[in-house]
């Protein structure tokens, strides 16, 4: 058997956001967003799309929007590049999520928490090695938290996670195996068999289950992940590169102005540039 990678916003939407993939979501949600506790009985799937009503605002694009039982909203994206202003973007989605919840002459009362959570294929905090990192609002000084914190970001980042098959024993940790490594995967793991929801989930990520349009679909988008991650890449090296050459620079700009410096009580200012190769405004600068 072979599986799609769960990390193209293609196949995330298909494994997680379908009307028959609620079991799938509710597990995910439970293991990931409340630390394997079954809190989440129900929910409803729906629109992602995040229409403005003011022309000022952007739409927003997320892969997965779920309403639970208490209302509470939890929008949920698949990130494999890292783009410029990400994590504002993810800041920017949480808050309109928040705001869009109200009509035209409804009061605060009627807003319910927004959950974000954000998978990356990337490292956003490279400073510890905590896979999952729960952002909210508290007192800087205190650490208590807000009186409504209906705003909480969670990350989870992929390529920190590094458990093998035999490693795992939380709910968290299979669903992050999963996300990571399916595609490689022949089997379905047996930790994995034996849960209803791993066993709909590998079965929806089945290539043999896809249509032909399905799999050109995917295809494309793998390939054009594939080409951005090359342009990155090529990016880091020719900045690298760049920086190099302009670190050799800087250091013979700086050799040529010491002795610019040192001729400046003997020649005049044209006497000196012809000799340093600096230009006479400069020189002047420096006298």
């Amino acid at each position: 058997m072979k599986f799609i990678s769960p990390k193209t916003d293609f196949a995330f939407k298909k494994i997680f956001a379908s009307q028959e993939s609620k079991p799938i979501l509710i597990s995910f949600l439970n293991a990931l967003v409340y630390h394997n506790q079954p809190l989440i009985e129900d929910l409803e799937i729906i629109d992602p799309y995040q229409s403005s009503p003011l022309p000022i605002l952007k739409d927003s694009f997320l892969d997965v929007k779920a309403k639970l039982k208490d209302g509470s909203l939890v929008i949920i994206e698949m990130q494999v590049l890292q783009v410029e202003s990400f994590a504002r973007r993810v800041l920017y989605n949480a808050a309109k999520a928040y705001s869009l919840q109200l009509g035209k002459g409804e009061g605060y009362r009627y807003l319910k928490p927004v959950i974000a959570l954000t998978i990356t294929d990337f490292i956003m905090f490279p400073e510890h090695n905590q896979v999952i990192n729960h952002f909210e609002f508290r007192e800087k000084s205190t650490n208590i938290s807000y009186v409504e914190n209906h705003l909480q970001l969670l990350f989870v980042e992929l390529p920190k996670f590094e458990k093998q098959l035999e490693e795992l024993e939380e709910l968290d940790e299979l669903w992050m195996y999963f996300l990571k490594n399916a595609p490689s995967l022949d089997t379905v793991p047996e930790k994995m068999a034996q849960l209803p929801e791993f066993k709909q989930a590998f079965g929806i990520a089945s290539q043999a289950n896809l249509t032909r349009k399905e799999l050109e679909e995917l295809g494309k988008r793998e390939m054009f992940i594939h080409d951005q991650q090359g342009l990155i890449l090529f990016a880091d090296k020719q900045g690298i590169e760049k920086g190099m050459k302009q670190g050799r620079e800087e250091g013979e700009k700086e050799k040529a102005q010491t002795i610019a410096r040192q001729l400046m009580p003997l020649l005049d200012d044209e006497t000196i540039s012809q000799t340093t190769g600096i230009p006479v405004e400069e020189i002047r600068k420096l006298r």
